[in-house]
């Protein structure tokens, strides 16, 4: 039957009355804390056996703790242009951790969007896409220390200046967050904190190579100096194993030796490490204590995430990331924001750094980055639609300080299940892993002949993802 005029007009206010809800509805604040070479598992509610990392683990446990979470490329500098851009490293230009400082004004950010749409905008920390510290456009309030920057006494570019500012570096940008978050505004904040920690304590020359200053080494707090003394770091299954069956890290380099028990990460390194972290979850404790005294915590989106992973002495690596293994790829994801995030969740489906850009834009209700390669996580916040992604691309373009891949890289291709590696110049040298079996990759199956159709499907599916057609270019806004 025909509904009469009279039955239409109650739906119809009804769908104007939540259109205005909708519209009143205030716009989240958006708190990003990125913190360099954080491991997947460095922290307690990971289930690390002894991180006393009180406020990580309440982030998780107020909001979602994503299980897979990849880098695209794990290495800083193209890393953070990939969270920044929502695009592939080959689509984006910053392909290595070498001095783009050019290219790295020029990217279309979702900072930008963001500021466009009537957010406050704020950057504190380590860019690390080149050694410029001036700003960046789509920032208002900019603290940035240059390169890799220092440890205790940074120099920092705030306010127009460089200058060195006494003290320890991740308390510093802990208490510019605070002042940040204390400024008086009628519009809703982005605040990206980007942590030097957990680097060490290096800078980086043009070429991309480092060198140590001062002390050299992690550098904790002096308070935490002494933290976990004698606590024994967890093992992988897959720790001081020699790469047997792994012909790229097989190979015998000039002045390197052999991978295996003897060039693991030390203990010491670990807990150096750890007590780094420290620091920076005391920060997001003070952060967290200023947002709920401005009663603003639930209406703020706060996201902690990790660059690119790092190699506690798996297949024998130590203190480097840059391969396609799990140790290295794998990130960690909190998300907590409790109007559209369930305390306690745990997101499943695979979530890349190229989706944080839309994801965050959404959030806010701004305007989406055309033609990006990443996707929306907000879907995932409920369950995993059917259509989420089944395969992602790794890339890793150029090296010039890490022999063991030379310099032109690899590409891969991780599904749910399994992991192809081709190595670039590297003949005869592939990779291929069963991970549901082999969650450590110790098994390369890419002789095996029961695997023939699997790697032909793989090397299908890598081609794909290379292929793909490349973005438009999306417009630079102010």
């Amino acid at each position: 039957m025909k509904p009469s005029a009279w039955s239409i007009v109650p739906t119809f206010a009804a769908l104007c009355l939540a259109s205005a809800a909708a519209a009143a509805e205030p716009r989240p604040n958006i708190l990003l804390v990125v913190v360099d070479d954080l491991r997947f598992d460095d922290f307690g509610a990971a289930g690390h056996p002894f991180a006393r990392t009180t406020h990580l683990d309440r982030l998780a446990r107020e909001g979602a703790q994503f299980k897979n979470f990849f880098a695209v490329t794990p290495l800083c500098s193209p890393s953070r242009a990939n969270i920044l851009t929502g695009l592939e490293t080959r689509h984006h230009g910053i392909l290595d951790n070498t001095d783009r400082s050019p290219r790295s004004h020029a990217l279309p950010t979702f900072a930008r969007n963001l500021r466009a749409a009537g957010y406050h905008t704020g950057f504190i920390g380590k860019w690390h896409m080149g050694n410029d510290p001036t700003p960046r456009p789509g920032f208002d309030y900019w603290v940035a220390m240059k390169g890799q920057g220092e440890v205790a006494d940074p120099e920092l570019y705030e306010n127009g200046r460089l200058a060195r500012v006494p003290g320890y570096v991740t308390d510093i940008f802990t208490e510019r967050a605070v002042s940040f978050l204390q400024q008086r505004r009628t519009a809703p904040f982005l605040l990206i904190l980007s942590h030097k920690a957990l680097h060490p304590n290096k800078v980086q020359r043009a070429d991309g190579t480092t060198e140590a200053i001062g002390e050299g080494g992690f550098i904790p707090a002096e308070r935490h100096k002494t933290l976990y003394a004698g606590a024994q770091p967890a093992r992988r299954g897959n720790y001081a194993v020699p790469p047997r069956g792994k012909p790229a890290l097989e190979r015998p380099i000039p002045g390197l030796k052999p991978l295996g028990p003897d060039t693991v990460t030390p203990d010491e390194t670990i807990r150096e490490r750890l007590r780094m972290l420290a620091a920076v979850d005391e920060g997001l404790g003070r952060i967290f204590a200023e947002l709920e005294k401005q009663g603003t915590l639930n209406q703020t989106v706060v996201m902690v995430i990790g660059d690119n992973g790092y190699f506690y002495g798996e297949h024998g690596l130590s203190e480097e990331r840059r391969l396609a293994y799990e140790e290295s790829v794998r990130l960690p994801l909190l998300v907590r924001y409790p109007p559209q995030v369930k305390a306690g969740a745990e997101p499943t489906g695979m979530a890349l750094t190229t989706d944080l850009a839309p994801t965050i834009l959404e959030l806010a209700g701004a305007p989406a980055l055309p033609g990006i390669d990443g996707r929306s996580l907000v879907p995932l916040f409920a369950r995993t639609p059917a259509d989420w992604r089944k395969s992602f691309l790794i890339e890793y373009t150029t090296d010039i300080v890490f022999p063991r891949t030379l310099k032109m890289g690899y590409d891969a291709v991780r599904t749910e299940r399994y992991k192809f590696i081709r190595y670039r110049e590297l003949a005869g040298m592939n990779e291929l892993y069963d991970l549901q079996q082999d969650p450590f990759e110790l098994t390369n199956l890419i002789g095996s002949p029961a695997a023939v159709g699997l790697r032909q499907q793989m090397e299908t599916e890598l081609a794909r993802l290379l292929t793909s057609p490349r973005p438009a270019a999306p417009p630079a806004s102010r």
